[in-house]
C-alpha cells in the first residue's frame, strides 16, 4: 500500500471489514503472522446494536463478544510486539475522522481518544445522532458503534497506545493479495472487485447503491426474514454489478449484464450463486414481474424478489449519481406493504426523485408489493 510509510522494524497492521477483521505482523510487507477474526462492524452492529440505538448494556455485551474473540490471540501477538501499529479501512478512517472532528487527537487514533468516544456514543445513543453529530453517511453511521468496539477491544487488548491510520485501503496491491490468503470468504469478493475493475463499471455509484440497499435490508431483515448473511452478500454483489451491461448498450442493459453474469466465469461462485446474481441484476430496473424469480429454488425465490425490491429502490434513490449523502431513510415493511419515509420536506425539495419514486410504485404493485412514501 503506497500510502503507509516505510517504516523499519515489526509493524501490526489492522482491516476491519463487515464481517472479519485482519491482524499482520511483519516487516515492508513480509508478513509473519497472519490471523482473521470473525467479528467486524456489520457482523457486531447487527449482533448488539440493532437498529443503531448504543446503550450501556449493549456496548458491554458487544465489547464482551470482541474480548472473546481476541483472547485465542492477544498472547501470541503482544509477545510478537511491533515498532507500528497502523490501520486502513472504512471503519478505522471514519474513527480517525471522529476524533480529530471532537479534537481528542490530531492525527491517528489515540487509546485515550477511543475511551472518550465511548463516553460520546452513548450521549448520542442512535445511529441519526451520530450521522448529525459528526456527518457521517446514513450506511457508516448504522455500523459505527460496531466498529467503534472491535477497535477499542483491539487496541485495549492489544496495548495500542496509538494507531496511525493509512489514507490508502488495505485492499489494494500486496496487502489485498495477504488478506485474500486468510480470508476463506474473500474469493467470491475478490472476483467482484475484478469484474468492477475490467469492465471498468463506476466504483462511486457501485458503493452508492451498495450501501443504501444495506441500509434499507438492515431496517427490515427481520420483518422480511432475509437474516442469513448469504443474502446480504448476494444484495451487496448485486448492487456493485447491476450498472455491468452498460458495457454494451445503456437501453435495455440490465438485460445484457444479467446474461453477462449468468454466463461468466466467476471464480468461488457456485451456479446457483449466479443465477441469483443475475435474477437481481435482471429485475433492478424495469418490468417487475411477480412471477421474476420462479426460476430460483422454491425456498429462495420470495427471499430473492425482497432482496431486489430493495436493490431496486436504493438504485431509484440514486438515479441522479449525485456525490451528496442521502437523508436518513426509514423503511417499514409489513409482508407485501412498504413505508419509506424521508426528512421533512425533503422529497419537495427533490421532485425528480419522488417522481421516480412514484413510477417504481406502479411497477412494484405489478409483483404484489405496495410502496408508500412521503
Amino acid at each position: 500500500v503506497h500510502n503507509v510509510a516505510d517504516v523499519s522494524g515489526q509493524r501490526l497492521v489492522v482491516d476491519i471489514g463487515g464481517g472479519s477483521t485482519e491482524l499482520i505482523l511483519g516487516q515492508k510487507f513480509e508478513p509473519h503472522h497472519l490471523t482473521s477474526l470473525k467479528m467486524g462492524c456489520v457482523s457486531v452492529s447487527r449482533a448488539c446494536f440493532d437498529k443503531g440505538r448504543v446503550t450501556e448494556t449493549r456496548l458491554r455485551d458487544a465489547e464482551l463478544l470482541v474480548q472473546l474473540k481476541l483472547e485465542p490471540v492477544r498472547e501470541e501477538f503482544r509477545d510478537q510486539g511491533w515498532q507500528v501499529a497502523t490501520g486502513a479501512s472504512g471503519t478505522i478512517k471514519a474513527i480517525q475522522e471522529v476524533v480529530k472532528k471532537e479534537g481528542w487527537s490530531r492525527e491517528g487514533i489515540t487509546l485515550d481518544a477511543l475511551r472518550r468516544l465511548r463516553a460520546a456514543l452513548l450521549e448520542t445513543g442512535r445511529a441519526e445522532a451520530m450521522s448529525a453529530r459528526w456527518q457521517l453517511e446514513p450506511a457508516r453511521a448504522q455500523v459505527f458503534a460496531g466498529g467503534f468496539v472491535v477497535l477499542h477491544g483491539l487496541c485495549e487488548a492489544l496495548d495500542v497506545e496509538r494507531m496511525e491510520v493509512s489514507e490508502g485501503a488495505l485492499r489494494e496491491g500486496v496487502i489485498y493479495d495477504l488478506l485474500g490468503r486468510i480470508r476463506h470468504e474473500d474469493v467470491r469478493d475478490r472476483t467482484i472487485a475484478t469484474v468492477i475493475d475490467r469492465y471498468d463499471l463506476d466504483k462511486a455509484q457501485a458503493e452508492r447503491v451498495s450501501a443504501t440497499a444495506w441500509l434499507l435490508l438492515n431496517q427490515v431483515r427481520d420483518a422480511w426474514h432475509l437474516t442469513a448473511e448469504e443474502l446480504a452478500h448476494n444484495l451487496e454483489w448485486a448492487a456493485r454489478l447491476h450498472e455491468i451491461g452498460l458495457l454494451l448498450t445503456h437501453d435495455q442493459y440490465h438485460k445484457h449484464g444479467a446474461y453477462i453474469l449468468e454466463h461468466a466465469e466467476l471464480p468461488g461462485f457456485s451456479r446457483s450463486d449466479q443465477l441469483l446474481l443475475a435474477a437481481l441484476v435482471r429485475r433492478h430496473r424495469r418490468g417487475f414481474p411477480a412471477k421474476a424469480f420462479e426460476h430460483l429454488p422454491k425456498e429462495l425465490a420470495p427471499l430473492a424478489q425482497r432482496l431486489c425490491v430493495l436493490l431496486r429502490l436504493a438504485v431509484v434513490l440514486h438515479r441522479g449519481r449525485s456525490r451528496h449523502a442521502l437523508p436518513m431513510l426509514n423503511l417499514q415493511v409489513e409482508r407485501q406493504r412498504l413505508e419509506l419515509r424521508f426528512p421533512e420536506g425533503w422529497l419537495d425539495a427533490n421532485p425528480l426523485t419522488r417522481a421516480d419514486l412514484t413510477s417504481e410504485a406502479r411497477y412494484l404493485k405489478k409483483a404484489g408489493f405496495r410502496l408508500e412514501f412521503g
